[in-house]
């Protein structure tokens, strides 16, 4: 299965036919430009190219009126000056005579996408439209919202996840489902404490939803523009991604808005394009890989093109380039943090077990369990979502751009542009290695099904080089032992000279322990800046290691969680489901990220507990902070099916299910407790809560 990229030429048709400041930066171009960018980089034609349909009326009855989309048919009819005449009662909309046919195009692009994706015929894909929600703020129907309607009814989901990564708060989509169950919205957004557009007290962090619905409703306000990758990261690491393993979705819908980009005159943050590459990835370990984006907002061209093919790309399952700048989140974004895991603590299990108040209420869980299997029996009704009347703005309106001679506007012109720039060297510098897997076994299985594409890796350290690196170390004295060690190194070497981006390598058992040994110090030795090791089971650091700062050692699978400095870290092996997100989620990922390593070591020692979904989902999640950079080193002894799965996930596919959530024990909660506020002070992204 491939990637989905759903477009049509008619998109472009609608454009501003009078002068309006506050409308004219939503533009044809922005799609045009776009659709440039993935042409360029070659990108569109790796994807399905899919012709959007027109959604029919009926369709987009989902969720919008009869009247207000008989309002809409009847402005093809109209002149430009009743068109601008009606336009004014609106805000912030323009309309056209082709706006729609253009909006229906939009919203059928986007039912096409769910049905490519949910039937089959592809694994994901990006809906490149414009004309979105009910007519305000750009807008004209509810595109993501009817598609989640449309995968309800048509395709009977049980639990859809919507994730908003727009600037601008979707109020459209949290009246429509706030007292859904079935419907998961997460929702960040510029917010100044509701001084930014839309102006709303539904905006903040403590309105959850309501009835069925209370806990469905994540809203993450950023009170301060400025935010950047550390802060998205973060939100998605510490708020989202606890509660959408809870929520365990079928579907994930993305409202892609890159208005909240670096450069971008609306948003105005510093996220660079490279970081929602990231979060694709991070959305991809989620529903089986079945990701829906449709474009929203973005209004600098070349920073929307950007993160438009970043994001594109990381759809297809190529490794995202590592994320630039320091790892460490805005005061701000961490009181919005707190804020939100507060206020959703009470509803969710994951939250409650990571040091919100009170752990594990097992009575409010076993409401939930009971609310959502009401859910998949009685699919909720499809009524029709109020038309947003005509009214007076906001006295405050919405805010101005920051006018072109200002020192502020400079700044963030020239911070944008050097953004920009630095992302094309690292493109160029640092190209899409030529394989994107290999695997070296100890002794060929040709019977072993790899994933298309992966190479099964045949070379091997020369013999002589592989003795050096081995001695004293008698464990890899005998020629079995040897020959493994000589392919891993081998392996090691294609991926730090960027002839392969990841790879699996068989290692004996009773040569485990020495032969990560030998690759960490060779990895150190041979370019790598910063080697992060992930060990699984009984593989302790060892005690001659340099303890310089450029080695992480991470240990899951220790006697008890214990830090002897701030990098070395070892921890229980987790015993169920949720303690292992919780690891995974709040300790391992933030120390990946705030290292910024660039190679990841996972060893999955003898007998290293973890099955094989585990060990899958671990790899897929570290694949980000080394920019796809990591090999996985795997006890021979180990299932057959184990290498197979490894490098299908280090290949772009989603890991296997889980299965059902089960709460972390109060051992694994209380080492987590334990270990973050002794690691944070170092280790920036464990953070979740603003300074005292």
């Amino acid at each position: 299965m491939g990637t989905a990229l759903v477009y049509h030429e008619d998109m472009t048709a609608a454009r501003l036919l009078w002068d309006d400041p506050e409308c004219e930066i939503e533009c044809p171009e922005r799609l045009t430009t776009a659709l440039e960018r993935l042409q360029q980089q070659g990108l569109e034609q790796r994807c399905l190219r899919l012709a959007a349909r027109e959604a029919s009326e009926a369709e987009l009855g989902l969720v919008h009126s009869p009247e207000y989309v008989a309002l809409l048919r009847g402005t093809q009819a109209l002149g430009t000056g009743e068109l601008q005449a009606l336009s004014k009662q609106y805000d912030a909309v323009y309309l056209h005579p082709s706006t729609f046919h253009c909006a229906r195009l939009a919203a059928g692009a986007a039912l096409q996408l769910v049905d490519a994706v949910l039937t089959g015929a592809v694994r994901n894909g990006l809906a490149l439209v414009s004309q979105r929600a009910t007519a305000n703020g750009f807008c004209m129907f509810n595109n993501v919202a009817i598609a989640a309607k449309h995968a309800q009814q048509q395709h009977r989901l049980c639990r859809v996840l919507i994730v908003d990564w727009d600037v601008h708060h979707g109020q459209g989509i949290q009246y429509i489902f706030e007292d859904d169950p079935s419907v998961l919205y997460f929702s960040w957004h510029r917010y100044e404490h509701g001084h930014f557009w839309p102006h709303l007290r539904e905006s903040d962090a403590d309105v959850v939803g309501r009835g069925r619905g209370l806990g469905f409703t994540v809203n993450l306000p950023w009170n301060q523009v400025g935010m950047g990758n550390a802060d998205y990261v973060a939100a998605f690491l510490h708020v989202l991604l606890p509660l959408a393993f809870e929520f365990d979705p079928e579907l994930v819908l993305v409202s892609a808005g890159f208005d909240s980009a670096i450069g971008d005159p609306e948003g105005q943050m510093l996220a660079t394009p490279e970081c929602f590459a990231h979060l694709t990835q991070l959305l991809q370990v989620l529903a089986g890989g079945r990701v829906c984006a449709v474009l929203e907002g973005g209004y600098h061209l070349e920073s929307l093109s950007q993160s438009v093919c970043m994001t594109v790309r990381a759809l297809l399952g190529d490794p995202a380039l590592p994320l630039s700048g320091p790892m460490e989140p805005h005061g701000s974004a961490l009181e919005s943090l707190q804020r939100v895991r507060a206020a959703q603590a009470p509803h969710w299990v994951s939250l409650q077990q990571q040091g919100q108040p009170d752990l594990g209420r097992q009575v409010g869980w076993r409401l939930r369990l009971r609310l959502v299997s009401v859910t998949l029996n009685h699919p909720v009704p499809l009524g029709a979502a109020p038309v947003l009347s005509p009214g007076t703005p906001c006295p405050e309106g919405r805010p101005s751009p920051l006018p072109p001679g200002e020192p502020k506007f400079k700044a963030a012109v020239t911070q944008a542009a050097d953004a920009l720039s630095l992302l094309l060297d690292q493109l160029h510098l640092h190209p899409t290695p030529p394989v994107r897997v290999a695997v070296a076994l100890t002794v060929p299985d040709t019977g072993r099904a790899l994933p298309p594409g992966v190479l099964c890796e045949e070379g091997s350290l020369p013999r002589e080089e592989t003795q050096a690196w081995a001695r004293p170390r008698e464990a890899l004295a005998q020629d079995e032992a040897l020959t493994a060690l000589g392919k891993v190194l081998y392996l090691l070497d294609r991926i730090l000279d960027g002839q392969v981006s990841s790879g699996v390598a068989a290692t004996l058992a009773s040569a485990a322990a020495a032969t990560l040994d030998v690759a960490v110090r060779y990895g150190l030795s041979h370019g790598a800046q910063r080697l992060l090791c992930v060990a699984v089971g009984q593989l302790d650091r060892p005690p001659d290691l340099t303890d310089d700062g450029r080695n992480l050692w991470l240990n899951i699978g220790g006697k008890e969680a214990t830090a002897p400095s701030t990098f070395h870290v070892s921890v229980p092996l987790p015993v169920t489901t949720g303690g292992f997100l919780s690891f995974a989620l709040a300790l391992v990922l933030p120390l990946a990220y705030s290292f910024q390593p660039d190679l990841v070591l996972v060893a999955l020692g003898p007998a290293h507990g973890l099955r094989d979904p585990q060990a899958a989902l671990l790899a897929a999640l570290l694949r980000g902070p080394a920019g796809g950079r990591v090999l996985a080193l795997v006890d021979e002894e180990s299932t057959p099916q184990l290498a197979t799965v490894l490098a299908s996930v280090l290949n772009g596919e989603a890991p296997p299910s889980l299965g059902p959530f089960s709460m972390a024990t109060p051992e694994d909660a209380q080492a987590l407790m334990y270990l973050r506020p002794r690691l944070e002070p170092r280790w920036k992204m464990l953070q979740v809560a603003a300074p005292p």
